[in-house]
């Protein structure tokens, strides 16, 4: 009698990117391990156009693939300024970046939570994602979740068996009014189960120019740390989340301003926590 089969579909891999810069500040790789890891799991508003079975254009409207719904506006470019600045200091540095917009999966999410493709984000709907089936929630998985975090595990596990304890910081954007309230921060610092790195660069930021808080405008309370908890936390590396008020990066030039003034705080707030090892 032959073996049972299971039916299995084709999906297309959404791999992350992922770039590199030399302990000299160049671009490319370095023999040498790195010693820090930026992720920006929201850098991107690209759809998965051409492929229905995850979504498609998902429906959205213009102003929605626009918002700050759909990515976290500014946030690549800043975190690719940081670790290009951060990598002198570091060793070399790698940033990890989704090729796709968090409306078709939301990287920061587990596939179980409600915000990993949810039908409505902020003031906009979001109509490829409503009556989601297992199988479409299952197949946007395998597709976009699957391969992001496989490839940063891999990216951090080359690191670490090679001798070095990188740091990983995640950068994210903030929408600066979030369903009809202003919010004043503009810097704020998110910890999971180690504050230790969070506390050294809220330490680092006083006096800075930035109106700068813990655990705002999110907390770990709300999920918001699901990439650190998976790949820092299970291997005790020190981490960080960075939230940026997005009015503060909305052009390139004022994301450089803002790397500029970020990174002598995260370099001081690494070597404090002792985070470059």
């Amino acid at each position: 009698m032959p073996p049972d089969t299971l039916s299995t579909t084709s999906h297309p891999r959404f791999d992350a990117i992922v770039e590199h810069w030399r302990a000299d500040g160049t671009p490319g790789l370095d023999p040498a391990p790195a010693g820090l890891v930026v992720i920006c799991e929201h850098a991107s508003n690209a759809l998965p156009e051409g492929y229905p079975q995850l979504g498609g254009d998902l429906g959205l409207s213009d102003a929605a693939r626009l918002s700050h719904a759909a990515y976290d506006i500014g946030a690549a470019g800043l975190a690719r300024g940081l670790a290009a600045r951060l990598a002198p200091e570091t060793g070399g540095a790698l940033l990890v970046t989704a090729p796709l917009s968090r409306l078709a999966y939301d990287l920061n999410r587990a596939p179980d939570h409600p915000g990993a493709m949810p039908p409505r984000s902020e003031i906009h709907d979001i109509p490829g994602n409503r009556d989601l089936t297992p199988a479409d929630r299952l197949a946007r998985t395998e597709a976009i979740c699957l391969p992001f975090h496989a490839s940063l595990a891999a990216e951090i596990a080359r690191l670490v068996a090679l001798g070095r304890r990188p740091a990983l910081i995640a950068v994210h954007s903030f929408t600066p009014v979030y369903h009809g309230e202003t919010r004043r921060v503009e810097f704020g610092v998110i910890h999971d189960e180690d504050p230790t790195l969070s506390l050294a660069v809220i330490e680092a930021a006083q006096g800075r120019g930035l109106e700068t808080r813990l655990n705002e405008p999110y907390s770990a309370a709300g999920d918001v740390t699901h990439t650190i908890r998976l790949h820092a936390v299970p291997l005790r590396l020190p981490n960080t989340m960075l939230e940026i008020r997005n009015d503060l990066i909305a052009d390139a030039p004022a994301q450089k301003a803002i790397a500029e003034r970020l990174a002598p705080i995260l370099t001081q707030a690494l070597r404090a926590a002792n985070a470059l090892r």
